[in-house]
């Protein structure tokens, strides 16, 4: 049975003062319930280092939102593995919907830095997802085996259980439209299916894969008890403490 994640994305939120307070916040709400959920934060870069020295024994990890795929170079306003690892992270999110839409990352690249990240010791969790207008035109099955196959090239199984994916339906965010739990966990087992086609049975029955379309604690309890959605990447819910905290919650319940 594969443990539950939730995982709060900050994205470009918080301060180091506002970060501070924020997990302060979520630590105490969640110290009161014993939650036997595996929780992980991605603050900003500027946050990382005050929150693992504030928090260094807490039970959450912490992780960076992105990296460079090499380890260092005159590469101006970018930040290495290494890098991240020295502040205390033990996760980073790889090729989120954002870096691929707005930065134009492609798998090309986002396979580099999963593996810079591997050989780092940092645990993976690989975004993909397909646009509105790839939902719309029926491709979107193809599009994100696509994404899978390609990001995880020359990864090997050894390494593949270190990996979580984290399925982005960009079309289901800020659009109005909602992804139907019975969608989102279609989607999630052609993922397996994905992943079972590269590493095999095992890697793919205990690879957690998280739904990260506007989860809320509003839908996270129906969709976290979907057969093969295994916890969230929250995103605007993560900066409000009760709301992240109920969505933590609802996914111990299942």
């Amino acid at each position: 049975m594969r443990k539950k994640l939730v995982a709060g994305n900050w994205k470009m939120n918080m301060n180091v003062a506002d970060s501070l307070s924020l997990v302060g916040s979520i630590i105490s709400k969640i110290s009161e319930v014993n939650s036997d959920t595996d929780i992980i934060l991605f603050p900003p870069f500027t946050s990382l280092y005050a929150v693992t020295e504030k928090f260094p024994s807490s039970n959450f990890s912490i992780g960076a939102q992105n990296i460079h795929h090499k380890d260092e170079g005159a590469f101006t306003g970018e930040i290495s593995a290494d890098m991240v690892v020295s502040c205390g992270c033990k996760y980073v999110l790889i090729g989120h919907s954002e870096r691929r839409q707005y930065f134009f990352e492609d798998d090309y690249l986002i396979n580099l830095k999963l593996k810079k990240a591997l050989k780092a010791n940092l645990k993976p969790v690989l975004c993909v997802g397909e646009s509105l207008e790839q939902r719309e035109n029926g491709s979107y099955e193809k599009v994100v085996d696509n994404q899978v196959t390609l990001c995880l090239r020359d990864v090997s199984k050894e390494e593949a259980k270190n990996i979580t994916i984290a399925y982005e339906p960009v079309w289901a965010i800020g659009t109005g439209k909602t992804a139907t739990p019975e969608q989102a966990n279609s989607m999630h087992k052609m993922i397996r299916t994905s992943v079972k086609n590269i590493f095999g049975d095992e890697i793919a029955e205990s690879m957690r894969i998280l739904y990260g379309g506007s989860v809320n604690d509003k839908n996270s309890g129906e969709l976290f008890s979907q057969s093969d959605i295994d916890g969230g990447l929250i995103g605007g819910a993560s900066l409000k403490p009760d709301s992240f905290v109920n969505i933590i919650l609802s996914a111990n319940k299942k």
